[in-house]
């Protein structure tokens, strides 16, 4: 009879052996390890720890090693890992047959050979499951599928990028094996400072103009003579604009790491797409370092709006925004120039901001304009913490060693008498942006803080965070011990379970300050810790690479996307591309698991931290309903919102009447339904394009929000010909409560068997007072 496991067991058997597929941190030392050609990594799973001290299970797991072996000495050269906190375990090479007689022995639950997976940079791509790819343009092809492979890795798309201008001899614009520059293309490359547009562009950077003089304009001779660096050409010196670019469109550079974390293979989204940079932003940083690091003109960017729209760009990637509260729609240059490319069929995807977690701050709030919040990637860098004590504990960092070990203080920011810290490692418990002990000669810091899922905030001066509850046990031990030490190891990287994507702390958070019956953000993307290229005065980069986090980064993600999907459907308006990424977007992590956002608390997350959810590339690309939108439909929603005919005109350019009666802002024909005032009930209209097969018949689902009745007429929509593609449908939402409420949330879904077209449905209870 065969030994069964006992339930827990099992379940922790389960749980392991998920976690090894994803964990890309196992094998790779293998070589230098072996001890002979016979032997190989195999990890050999334990289950829950006996003991809560790390150094006794550790020295269990050596003990058990040794039995099996020919003395302490081979069993200490074959160990490679000791898994001793969340789970009990250890990874050794060895020959297969001493791991299958470890496999007998009654406390083992299970014995796995290691795997060699391929890590993949900025990880972004791997968690969205768009990196079937070869390491560069002249391998093999055979293995990209999906959305890379019907589009050629969107090797006809133009991306525009607005932002700080590009560093053309990073690697990621390499044009190797790119085919000819598409012939729609009416843009150029302008000479500048250190800037020759023969030798600099080619057939990836086809585009590299720069946009000035509106920020002259104010500043006069103060930028010209007193900031620390920059370049009167498209030539990036603060970096941010290259890193935007890379993520949006950078083209194959494998084996591509930050000091040896987050290796793998960088590359844009769509990476065989064209990069058009607009350079609107500019290092305004004074010589004292004062000042702010990156300035932006909207009569600059108003300008790089318009030379977009004529050279032919098939997408615009904006990561800039403006200070909150945010002007009307009809006053801000920015908006407006947004508002012609869209309506020349050119998407433009803007950055949420990152005034986050507070309710009311997402930016760029336009309906017109695609607004991308920010996750975290289901990747960490965990840094043991070993205290003298031999306690061991776990923080986040991007410390590449070589490992500290010296004494351990408290650094009491709130006081002006700390004592000589110098040469420690110092616990600094902080909530701010700004960390002065760092000037004080410590070897390293411990910061206890809310957790902001940001580590590259420091990078050459060992900086370790974690949260307050660790920073307390830290504490305790430095209260209780004469002579406190502890010891930092270098940080790894671990990707996969148990790390997921989480909204980002700092990524803002709707509902929409400008417009409330508006969903903002429209959807999220990876923005946290992005691996790309650098400009190589930024002194967080490493080889020309360096990693960052904003809403700037989710954004070109989204950018890429775009450009795939317009090389698939080129007929496609702007809002058919928001509605396809909505309606499809992940509401869980592609592995199953809840999508948390980061806060003051930790909860659920909702439309207003990442409105449809989690991009979706491949699901997108075939999303079976869209819901469409022209011209007319953005000048109702100003309508709508009470803007006068003359207002109106500013924005399109041309003379137009509002119609009579005004347009429901509730009408607007968005891939969402936020209603911020029912009172009793409240009728709404929505229309469906269909994009699938031409018969089609799709069924309502109805998730309604909590207390909130929603009633779908007609259930049932029938496309049955050619002719007859778009069909519309009303919404009624029906109150419950008699008292004012926040919002709550459900969905609505049309399903045909194979698409789930679903949007976000957010209401909230407001009853009027009457006198």
């Amino acid at each position: 009879m065969e030994n069964s496991l006992p339930s827990y067991k099992l379940v922790l058997l389960l749980a392991f052996s998920l976690f090894l597929l994803v964990n890309t941190e196992l094998g790779f030392l293998s070589p230098a390890r072996a001890i002979d050609n016979n032997t190989k990594v195999y990890i050999v799973y334990l289950g829950e720890r006996e003991n809560d001290d790390p150094e006794l299970v550790t020295a269990s797991h050596h003990q058990m090693l040794e039995s099996f072996l020919d003395s302490k000495e081979d069993a200490h050269k074959s160990m490679i890992y000791s898994y001793q906190h969340g789970f009990s375990g250890f990874a050794a090479l060895l020959t297969s047959s001493q791991a299958n007689k470890i496999s007998d022995h009654p406390e083992v639950i299970h014995v796995i050979p290691n795997r060699i997976l391929k890590l993949q940079t900025t990880r972004t791509w791997d968690l969205l499951e768009l990196s079937q790819i070869p390491t560069s343009f002249s391998s093999s092809t055979t293995s990209v599928k999906g959305l890379l492979h019907d589009t050629n890795m969107g090797s006809e798309a133009i991306i525009g990028v607005i932002d700080t201008g590009i560093w053309p001899e990073s690697k990621v614009f390499n044009d190797q094996g790119l085919g000819p520059i598409p012939k729609r293309w009416r843009g150029k490359c302008e000479p500048g400072e250190k800037f020759n547009a023969t030798i600099h562009c080619n057939k990836k950077l086809i585009g590299a103009k720069y946009y000035v003089n509106g920020l002259l304009a104010e500043m006069g001779e103060t930028f010209k003579t007193t900031t620390v660096r920059e370049f009167k050409s498209n030539r990036d010196a603060l970096g941010h604009g290259t890193h935007t670019a890379t993520i949006a469109g950078g083209s194959l550079v494998p084996n591509v790491s930050f000091y040896g974390l987050a290796r793998g293979t960088v590359r844009g989204g769509a990476p065989r797409a064209r990069i058009a940079s607009y350079k609107v932003c500019w290092n305004t940083m004074q010589k004292d370092g004062t000042g702010p690091g990156g300035s932006c003109s909207t009569a600059d960017m108003l300008k790089a709006f318009d030379d977009a729209i004529h050279d032919g760009v098939d997408v615009l990637s904006v990561s800039i925004s403006g200070d909150l509260p945010e002007d009307t729609e009809v006053d801000k240059p920015d908006f407006v120039g947004a508002f012609h490319a869209v309506s020349k069929g050119i998407p433009v995807v803007a950055a949420a901001s990152n005034e986050g977690p507070k309710a009311q701050t997402v930016a760029n709030a336009a309906p017109w304009l695609l607004t991308v919040a920010a996750t975290t990637l289901d990747r960490s860098f965990p840094t043991k913490i070993t205290l003298g004590n031999k306690q061991t504990l776990f923080g986040e960092s991007l410390f590449t060693g070589p490992e500290i070990s010296t004494g351990l203080a408290y650094w009491d920011s709130e006081s002006d008498d700390n004592g000589d810290v110098k040469g420690k490692i110092v616990l600094v418990f902080d909530t701010t942006s700004t960390y002065p002990v760092e000037t004080k000669g410590v070897a390293g810091v411990i910061y206890a803080q809310h957790p902001d899922d940001i580590v590259d905030r420091c990078h050459a001066f060992p900086c370790i965070y974690t949260d307050y509850d660790l920073g307390t046990d830290i504490l305790q031990y430095i209260r209780t011990t004469r002579s406190p030490t502890a010891r930092i190891s270098a940080a790894t990287t671990l990707t996969g379970l148990p790390a997921t994507p989480k909204v980002a702390e700092f990524s803002s958070r709707g509902p929409n300050s400008v417009s409330p019956a508006i969903l903002k953000p429209d959807i999220a993307a990876p923005g946290v810790s992005i691996l790309a290229a650098l400009s190589p005065f930024d002194p967080n980069g490493h080889d020309g690479f360096g990693l960052a986090s904003g809403t700037s980064m989710s954004t070109p993600v989204v950018s890429g996307i775009i450009a795939l999907l317009k090389s698939l459907h080129p007929d496609w308006s702007p809002a058919a591309f928001r509605s396809a990424l909505v309606t499809t977007a992940w509401r869980t992590s592609p592995s199953g698991e809840p999508i948390f956002a980061e806060g003051s608390n930790k909860k659920l997350a909702d439309p207003f931290d990442y409105g449809g959810g989690l991009v979706n590339p491949q699901r997108a690309a075939h999303p079976g309903l869209v819901y469409d939108m022209g011209i007319e439909d953005y000048i109702n929603y100003m309508c709508s919102k009470g803007y006068n005919d003359s207002s109106i005109s500013r924005v399109i350019g041309k003379k137009t009447k509002c119609p009579t009666p005004k347009p429901s802002i509730l009408d607007m024909n968005l891939p969402s339904i936020t209603i911020p005032n029912i009172e009793k009930e409240v009728t709404l209209t929505r229309s469906v394009t269909n994009v699938g097969p031409i018969k089609s018949v799709y069924k309502a689902v109805i998730e309604s929000p909590l207390g909130i009745t929603l009633t779908v007429n007609p259930t049932t929509l029938v496309f049955s010909s050619e002719d007859k593609k778009v069909l519309s449908f009303t919404v009624k939402a029906k109150t419950s409560y008699k008292v004012n409420t926040g919002y709550f949330f459900g969905s609505l879904t049309w399903t045909d068997g194979v698409h789930d077209v679903k949007i976000p449905v957010s209401v909230q209870t407001r009853i009027m007072i009457k006198s």
